[in-house]
């Protein structure tokens, strides 16, 4: 089981567009997918069709110990992947756990139970490094980092490779950098393409080929409940995310070949 990040303390630059949309792309390449929503907003719930405001169990109950994992989990329909939803109520979180045992590993010890029944769990971190997102770091694997080729960018990535070290050196040793993922690219943009060409020069084994583009039709799906997949298959966005799930099973397991969608 793949325990994923998706992490930036930067906001608006795609994290919970590509949690979404990487949990449906990897569901339809025949991937047993979670997702976890750590962000109190709940974008990410509410993206993959289910309603926030009708929730027992979520995200928040779990970690301060009023539910299970598995009363928890709900099931996306129009992704085809599973979800552990969260609404505001996860805001109060950090204020109830502040004096808690182990405040910081409570959602890998609640993961653990889960061991053997999904190939990938994708975390949607908020937009802060706070005890959220710390959650979200001692649990996983890997981070992937989703980054807009823009002037502040490249600061606020190392910020968070700086985070990442003192994570690995304290609470997570076996914690990496999955990849860094172009997002909302608009190839028109000097800027952008400055930026992008520095990513491939500094950091050109840890960035994926696939970039992902400026596309309405991605910014449309989640008012519609749905990954894009469910939207409009047909679109670049679309076509994009399959492309990253794809690249990312390729990393894990080099045999993987890349199959017609």
């Amino acid at each position: 089981m793949k325990i994923l990040a998706i992490a930036n303390q930067k906001g608006g630059v795609g994290k919970t567009t590509t949690t979404v949309n990487l949990a449906a792309s990897l569901a339809h390449l025949g991937k047993r997918v979670l997702l976890v929503d750590l962000d109190p907003q709940g974008n990410a719930t509410m993206g993959s069709g289910i309603d926030k405001s009708k929730l027992k169990h979520t995200v928040y109950t779990l970690l301060i110990g009023e539910s299970s994992v598995a009363e928890a989990i709900q099931n996306s329909e129009t992704g085809g992947f599973d979800v552990l939803p969260t609404n505001r109520e996860l805001a109060g979180a950090e204020v109830e756990l502040v004096d808690a045992d182990a405040r910081e590993s409570r959602l890998k010890s609640a993961l653990e139970a889960l061991a053997g029944q999904y190939d990938f769990v994708i975390l949607d971190c908020p937009p802060a490094l706070n005890l959220l997102t710390l959650n979200a770091l001692v649990a996983a694997d890997s981070v992937m980092i989703p980054m807009q080729c823009e002037y502040y960018a490249l600061e606020g990535l190392s910020d968070l490779v700086g985070t990442l070290k003192r994570i690995k050196q304290n609470l997570n040793r076996k914690i990496e950098i999955e990849g860094l993922l172009r997002t909302m690219f608009d190839p028109r943009s000097t800027l952008a393409q400055q930026v992008s060409d520095q990513l491939v020069k500094h950091f050109t084994s840890k960035l994926y080929h696939t970039v992902i583009p400026r596309n309405i039709r991605l910014a449309e799906a989640p008012s519609y409940g749905r990954p894009i997949l469910a939207y409009d298959k047909s679109s670049k966005g679309a076509q994009a995310y399959l492309q990253l799930a794809e690249e990312l099973l390729a990393r894990h397991n080099p045999q993987h070949s890349a199959q017609a969608v």
